[in-house]
């Protein structure tokens, strides 16, 4: 017998599907996209900027939706407060794109989006940052959470592209892994998850994706980081050679801890202390002489997100102690 029912139509019965609980997105309204370059490549398609101006200081994936899409870029370099330096002219057609480098910059993000109206915010390292009313803002979901991949976009162009929905039960893997098998052996599938997101089409946010961070407990996942970076703070503070005000914290990425000396990844990798490089890219972009070159090769990004309470950190002062 024909089944005339729609294929569409949920099914009944069956195997018992992966449980995840059920909730609310932090950003229910925002545009749900693969990737956090998609979401930026998203952007510099509806608007049709001519040049974007971007920081030394970046991941060199920004680049892949400017050379897919042919656009004109210009390096820019920022301060020891990590703020643009502005000397150079933001044309009509032109845009300035700008990091809300580890979730500490919003101040600064406030003050470009009272000069410039051509202004792109990456809010990538500052999921819970919530974006400033008509000013573009892009998010990238696996910087903060255990999901393959998924992106959060506000674009303030009513042009809006027409997409399929992406599929992510192939770059899993690493997160299963990682719950039965310990985060190490998870880490080669983690890798191989970062190789296929390039240059993968603009898609919709995946239902897999989706459902994570429908499930997930905000509220608590920012205290947390909030109570981490203030713990390290308290002790790190004299020592750091990065300054800024802590005063606002606001879900931060990492705690960055700037230090003269570049052996001290080392050591906390020797503990099982695993610290994110950002970037290794703009060494190629900049000389030594530069901030960005200094940056790169000495900021120490303390791990602090919501996995982890007091004793975890403590753990990383003891360390740190024996060093500084």
């Amino acid at each position: 017998m024909k089944n005339n029912y729609s294929s569409k139509m949920p099914s009944i019965g069956g195997y018992l599907e992966l449980q995840l609980p059920k909730g609310e997105e932090l950003y229910p309204t925002l545009l749900k996209l693969n990737t956090g370059r998609n979401a930026f490549e998203y952007i510099l398609k509806v608007k049709r900027y001519k040049l974007v101006h971007i920081p030394y200081y970046t991941c060199e994936v920004i680049l892949e939706p400017l050379k897919k899409l042919g656009i004109q870029f210009q390096y820019y370099t920022i301060n020891e407060q990590m703020d643009p330096v502005l000397d150079f002219v933001i044309g009509s057609e032109d845009c300035l794109l700008y990091t809300n480098y580890f979730g500490l910059k919003q101040e600064t993000v406030i003050r470009l989006s009272k000069l410039f109206d051509n202004l792109i915010i990456d809010n990538s390292q500052a999921f819970f940052s919530e974006p400033l009313e008509n000013v573009d803002t892009f998010y990238s979901c696996r910087k903060f959470f255990g999901v393959p991949d998924g992106a959060y976009l506000q674009c303030t162009s009513d042009i809006r592209l027409k997409l399929v929905k992406d599929v992510s039960v192939e770059r899993f893997s690493h997160l299963i892994k990682s719950i039965d098998l310990g985060i190490e052996n998870g880490y080669k599938d983690y890798i191989a998850n970062n190789r296929s997101l390039s240059n993968i089409p603009i898609k919709r946010m995946s239902a897999l994706s989706q459902r994570i961070l429908s499930g997930i407990d905000y509220k608590t996942c920012k205290y947390r980081r909030n109570s981490n970076f203030m713990y390290l703070h308290d002790f790190l503070e004299e020592y750091n050679d990065y300054s800024f005000d802590a005063s606002s914290v606001n879900g931060p990425m990492v705690y960055p801890l700037l230090l003269s000396s570049s052996e001290i990844k080392n050591k906390l990798l020797d503990k099982r202390i695993y610290i994110a490089s950002y970037w290794p890219n703009v060494l190629e972009w900049t000389t030594n002489k530069m901030y960005e070159h200094y940056l790169t090769t000495h900021l120490i990004a303390l791990p602090i997100d919501h996995r982890y309470t007091h004793s975890e950190m403590k753990r990383i002062l003891n360390v740190l102690k024996t060093i500084l």
